[in-house]
């Protein structure tokens, strides 16, 4: 059974920074997703096999998305933060490798974390 598991969300300031962490390895591609309340889950960021990144514009400048593959995880680094990206954080994989210009589209992701909780207050 196919499993993601999230860590590393937390409260901060607007300005700060937290690193989140999925444990996820041997996947074609990965992405973070985020869902603020009442609103819809949204692609923050994502990679492929090839290396290749996309982000949201809302993030571009701010978050980094990463792997580690010799310690099987993903990463977002999240810097800047602000009030508007408090929601709820969640880890995406697929075996499949998706296009460039889709990373971002959640209907393409099949395994999903738990999510965790990223708080930023002004």
């Amino acid at each position: 059974q196919v499993q993601l598991l999230e860590s590393g969300g937390g409260s901060v300031q607007a300005g700060g920074s937290l690193r989140l962490s999925c444990a996820a390895s041997g996947y074609d591609s990965m992405g973070w997703f985020h869902q603020a309340p009442g609103k819809g889950r949204e692609g923050v960021a994502a990679i492929d096999n090839d290396g290749h990144t996309v982000y949201a514009d809302s993030v571009k400048g701010r978050f980094t998305i990463s792997q580690d593959n010799a310690k099987r995880t993903l990463y977002l680094q999240m810097n800047s933060l602000k009030p508007e990206d408090t929601a709820m954080y969640y880890c995406a994989a697929t075996y499949r490798r998706i296009l460039p210009f889709r990373l971002l589209v959640i209907y393409d992701y099949d395994y999903w974390g738990q999510g965790t909780q990223v708080a930023v207050s002004s």
